[in-house]
């Protein structure tokens, strides 16, 4: 982010975003997003981002948190709200949250920020045993204040900006950050302290930056090539350099991304790029939100191929985005309503039950989500529904927001816009691969409800008690006895390998405990013994291979 104008004060949030366009870019809608950092673990693409305030002013930044988005598929988006903000950092002087980036080691997630302190703009850290927090400073000061990075001559005081962090293969970490300036430094294993000096490269090492180096840095390995991506000049484009070694010699190889013209283009871009699902994808931010601009930026999302020599190509911005995601969404799993492809009329807002709910619906308003896959057939569909109001319904079309209606859902007054309740419907006609759209309908221009999760429930489930068989042939039996589970058995259709996790929910959709989580190595059945409390009734036993899904069912527990 350039912040060579930046006013920065605390507002807070009050308009409605409504998008005038149907496209994939881009891909978070509900709220103004910029300084994409992407960190793959576990089978899902974790987004953290800077928000940008809906209250900015036409020529300054208002940045006040940080939030984190989630995908297993790179086209539908879970909304995780706030993860983090420049308050909680005792030494942040203002509440400016600049370019982060997250990164996983040895159990740890470490959320390396830049925000101002005493002197200048720093860089800090915060940890968490979770990659969605909560993140704690553990240092309670910069990790590296503005005052030690004396290299290169720079002076001036928000030449601290945007972290980036690389674990190499021999488990040496780096951190790379700055504007004007591209500063570097060894991190020790602890992620949180360095060793030796703080190096530099000045904007001008036209050998390693070409016309100019501007911020935003992005630095990463691929097949025994290193990447360092910026912002060039400014207005800015996004430039790269590489290197056969981590800290350079670096040579400069070109342009990805020219500088944005015209309606919706953003003064500032920066990028983030990583490996999905045998992709490789390009994260970058524009001002094409209705209201938005180079203070109201927007996340968007492009899927590239590298050339055979290893270097990248042009990566023109689209609003098309990425067409086809990695797999399908299960609409048999209980999905956050605020997992969205694309919406309209729909902003979101802490749950009182946990997470992060969809609010602000009215009379017209959407949800899409991409590539579902239905199976052989659905039967009915269920959704977590509040309303203040008289109520109203979701409609459930397919392909279109017009498209094929399977199913209406009303949603009745439950006396609160947080007093849940679970609402179903039958549903007809829904079979095989669509996008869904979630339209929201009722009488008059008020607001209609608030919106949880969803779920279908397919028509051809084989019920057992207490074992439960899933559509793919795969079994699960839970073993109980006195109020307690004593043991699963899991019965594969085909040999299965790599990371399983087995959860208990409650028919809201709440975890309530991890019944098993682990590697296999090519089993046809798991047993294995568990001590959980638990009371008898019927609840959910969801089971994950790799991050998919591979059993989402009920099960009694006696």
């Amino acid at each position: 982010m350039n912040k060579r104008t930046a006013v920065l004060s605390l507002v807070s949030l009050a308009s409605l975003l409504v998008p005038n366009v149907f496209a994939d870019n881009p891909i978070i809608q509900t709220c103004y997003t910029a300084d994409p950092a992407p960190m793959v673990y576990n089978g899902t693409v974790y987004l953290y981002i800077d928000h940008d305030s809906d209250n900015a002013p036409s020529s300054s930044y208002l940045l006040s948190n940080w939030k984190c988005y989630s995908s297993t598929d790179m086209v539908n988006w879970t909304d995780h709200g706030v993860i983090l903000a420049p308050g909680q950092f005792s030494w942040a002087t203002t509440k400016d949250a600049d370019a982060t980036q997250c990164v996983y080691r040895n159990g740890k997630f470490y959320y390396y920020i830049s925000t101002t302190a005493s002197g200048g703009v720093s860089i800090g850290v915060a940890v968490s045993n979770s990659p969605l927090g909560p993140f704690k400073d553990t240092l309670g000061k910069p990790l590296i204040a503005t005052s030690l990075m004396t290299g290169c001559n720079a002076t001036h005081s928000w030449r601290g900006l945007d972290p980036t962090v690389f674990i190499d293969d021999d488990g040496q970490a780096y951190l790379y950050w700055g504007n004007q300036v591209s500063y570097w430094v060894k991190l020790n294993t602890d992620m949180i302290s360095y060793s030796g000096s703080i190096n530099c490269l000045p904007d001008n090492d036209t050998a390693a930056f070409g016309p100019n180096y501007q911020e935003g840095p992005w630095f990463y390995k691929r097949n025994a090539h290193y990447y360092l991506v910026y912002p060039s000049s400014f207005s800015e484009a996004i430039r790269y350099t590489m290197s056969t070694v981590p800290t350079g010699s670096w040579t400069y190889k070109g342009q990805i991304q020219p500088v944005q013209t015209g309606t919706g283009s953003s003064s500032t871009n920066q990028a983030g790029i990583c490996d999905f699902g045998g992709n490789s994808y390009f994260f970058y931010h524009n001002g094409a939100l209705s209201g938005g601009g180079s203070y109201k930026r927007s996340v968007c999302l492009e899927k590239f191929t590298y050339n055979a020599d290893s270097t990248i190509p042009a990566i023109p911005p689209t609003t098309g985005g990425v067409t086809a995601g990695v797999g399908h969404l299960n609409p048999y799993d209980t999905t956050p309503a605020v997992t969205i492809c694309w919406e309209s009329g729909v902003k979101t807002e802490p749950c009182s039950e946990g997470g992060v709910d969809a609010d602000s619906i009215h009379n017209g308003a959407y949800i899409k989500v991409k590539s579902v896959d239905f199976g052989s057939s659905a039967s009915s569909f269920a959704a977590r529904v509040a309303s203040g109001s008289s109520g109203g319904n979701i409609e459930l079309h397919l392909d279109s927001l017009n498209g094929t209606l399977g199913g209406t859902c009303t949603v009745k007054s439950t006396g609160g816009w947080q007093t849940w309740v679970t609402t179903t419907c039958p549903v007809t006609g829904i079979t095989g691969i669509h996008d869904l759209y979630l339209k929201f309908t009722g009488t008059g221009t008020g607001l209609l409800f608030s919106f949880e999760w969803w779920q279908f429930e397919p028509a051809t489930r084989i019920r057992t008690t207490p074992a439960e068989q899933s559509e793919s042939g795969n079994a699960i039996r839970i073993e109980s006895d006195a109020g307690k589970i004593t043991g699963i058995h899991l019965d594969f259709a085909l040999p299965s390998a790599g990371k399983l996790n087995i959860a208990l929910f409650d028919l809201k959709g709440r975890n309530l405990a991890t019944l098993f989580a682990g590697q296999l190595s090519s089993q046809k059945h798991l047993a294995v013994p568990v001590n959980a409390e638990i009371g008898p009734g019927a609840y959910l036993v969801k089971a994950t291979l790799n991050g998919r899904s591979l059993i989402n069912n009920m099960v009694l527990i006696k």
